[in-house]
């Protein structure tokens, strides 16, 4: 049998010819009556294919195989409806593929101000604590915000990108608490500057020094009326200060020590070689240091004051 070539197969309905329609296939004319006649002349169509070894080239959509014969109805719908493609949504929860809004204006308000140059008080004593334990200051704590404060403020400030206001608002008292810890109490009052302790109840009658280990301060009494305190330090663990009763057997105004060769001015000695003196070192330094024994005073004019009241005879009391 010869090879078949690829049948053409044109079909039209004509509405005028009763539903008839006419398929030609080499010349031959098939006619058929109604719907029913075509979908025959279709069925014969794929016989004949069968017979000679042809098949549909895949020439359709996607390589979807496509029926030789195509008929035109007109009037009537696609046997496969037109796809619509539909807009991708995003996942839920995928920002990306969404219009982003834009951000809005910040409003926040500036940071509230805590402290500033003039504040005094126990909080200042802490700020400056905790300026001293990152190396802002060296000096202190006074307890009083003055030029040397605000400056280790600014500095601070400045080396964390906050505004160089030289002020401590929030933003910049958050900052440092998280770099540092919670001073001590002789941290607070490193050069002085703490309460006094109540005093002992053997300070209460005549002229007294009332000496406070557990407040390191002095009160200089008379009839138990409070004249003047002042910070004092005292000995190491290893040449401590006596404690007890004592009395002012010897004042020196400009005293240097035999056994240390160090100055003791103003010095009133009350027990053997230890004295209530003004201590240079203890001025710069605070509590850093230790004396050898001695009770000293770090403010120069209050000494000088209290060395000009104090009598030879008058009591000393140190106490916890």
């Amino acid at each position: 049998m010869p090879p078949c070539s690829r049948p053409v197969i044109r079909g039209n309905i004509s509405r005028g010819n009763r539903g008839g329609a006419t398929v030609s296939r080499r010349g031959a004319l098939v006619r058929t009556t109604g719907m029913g006649r075509s979908i025959a002349a279709l069925a014969g169509v794929a016989a004949l294919l069968a017979v000679c070894g042809c098949k549909a080239e895949g020439d359709g959509a996607a390589g979807r195989p496509r029926s030789p014969v195509h008929i035109e109805v007109p009037g009537t719908a696609s046997a496969t409806p037109e796809r619509v493609p539909t807009p991708k949504s995003s996942p839920a929860g995928n920002e990306s593929e969404r219009p982003s809004a834009a951000p809005p204006a910040s409003t926040a308000p500036p940071a509230r101000v805590l402290w500033s140059r003039g504040d005094t008080g126990r909080d200042i004593r802490e700020l400056q604590a905790r300026l001293r334990q990152v190396a802002w200051l060296f000096d202190g704590p006074t307890g009083t915000y003055g030029p040397a404060t605000e400056k280790a403020v600014r500095g601070f400030q400045g080396k964390r990108g906050l505004p160089q206001t030289g002020k401590t608002d929030t933003v910049t008292w958050r900052r440092l608490v998280g770099m540092t810890r919670e001073p001590g109490r002789w941290e607070l009052y490193l050069t002085g500057g703490q309460p006094a302790a109540a005093p002992d109840p053997r300070c209460m009658t005549g002229r007294a020094l009332c000496i406070s280990k557990t407040t390191r301060t002095l009160r200089w009494m008379i009839d138990g009326r409070t004249v003047s305190t002042m910070a004092v330090r005292f000995g190491s663990q290893y040449t401590p200060t006596r404690e007890g009763v004592f009395h002012v057997y010897w004042k020196s105004r400009h005293h240097v020590s035999t056994l240390y060769d160090s100055p003791m001015p103003y010095a009133m000695f009350f027990s053997g070689g230890q004295a209530v003196h003004y201590s240079a070192d203890f001025a710069a330094r605070g509590y850093a240091g230790a004396s050898h024994g001695c009770v000293n005073v770090r403010d120069e004019a209050a000494i000088a004051a209290l060395f000009a009241q104090v009598r030879n005879g008058d009591k000393v009391v140190v106490y916890w």
